[in-house]
């Protein structure tokens, strides 16, 4: 899963890919560094500038739009409201890719109704809130038992169990060390009978545990994408297509 910024303010890229020209040319990279799927988002995920619902369709629509009629690759889009996954699904988006945990009532019917997959992401709190300090009783059952409840939900609301897939939701509501437990016990929520999903690449918990400025966390990236899928994810969102096409078919070949 290539990652496509339609914002000004992304924690990788600091908005490169905002202008729909710098956009397009970075999806045409993607593709051609072998994306089986493209992800847009328009807000990111940490605290900032408040973007509303209208600017965030702006971004967003008009971007999956290009990108299906340019690209023959499935399109998902980074949202966690429900009438821009309406309306990007209408556009040609077939992924919802929810950090919010389904926190808008309104997301799972609208991803029913389009027959969309879901991405159901683990988070302590919401998005764009600050969380210093997140706490658990026991990190990896408390994940495990959120992920199982969002995954029921979206089940009632129709969609098959290959239509829901896990995310453990790294740097959102944990701790450096709490994310490279989640990381490390990948296997744990890969055995949840439903796809599972990696969203590591160029982390804030891999530059505070190893001390790395975000434009230096390629390799340690790519290291968490061969141990995740070795450790059964079959869904890595990343910002280097390349090096990870390539990761992947060494753990493949070795699996």
């Amino acid at each position: 899963m290539g990652i496509l910024n339609r914002t000004p303010d992304s924690f990788y890229d600091r908005g490169a890919t905002f202008a729909f020209d710098a956009f397009l040319r970075r999806a045409e990279q993607l593709v051609a560094e072998g994306a089986d799927l493209l992800d847009v988002g328009g807000v990111k995920a940490g605290p900032g500038p408040e973007v509303g619902e209208a600017e965030e369709l702006d971004r967003v629509v008009p971007a999956i739009e290009a990108l299906r009629a340019r690209f023959d690759v499935p399109l998902s889009v980074d949202t966690w409201r429900a009438a821009v996954l309406d309306a990007a699904c209408a556009a040609g988006a077939v992924v919802g890719n929810d950090i919010s945990g389904f926190g808008d009532p309104d997301y799972l019917p609208v991803a029913a109704r389009h027959g969309a997959t879901v991405v159901a992401t683990h988070i302590r709190l919401r998005p764009r809130v600050p969380d210093p300090d997140p706490r658990y009783d026991d990190l990896v059952a408390d994940v495990t038992a959120f992920l199982l409840e969002r995954a029921g939900r979206a089940r009632a609301c129709g969609l098959a169990p290959e239509q829901v897939v896990l995310d453990a939701g790294l740097d959102l509501g944990k701790t450096p060390a709490q994310s490279a437990v989640l990381l490390r016990e990948t296997a744990v929520h890969a055995s949840l009978g439903h796809p599972f999903l990696l969203s590591a690449s160029n982390k804030r918990f891999i530059g505070e545990l190893l001390g790395l400025p975000v434009e230096d966390r390629r390799a340690e990236s790519l290291a968490a994408v061969a141990y995740g899928v070795r450790e059964g994810c079959r869904v890595v969102r990343v910002h280097d297509v390349a090096g990870t096409v390539r990761v992947c078919r060494v753990i493949e070949a070795l699996l």
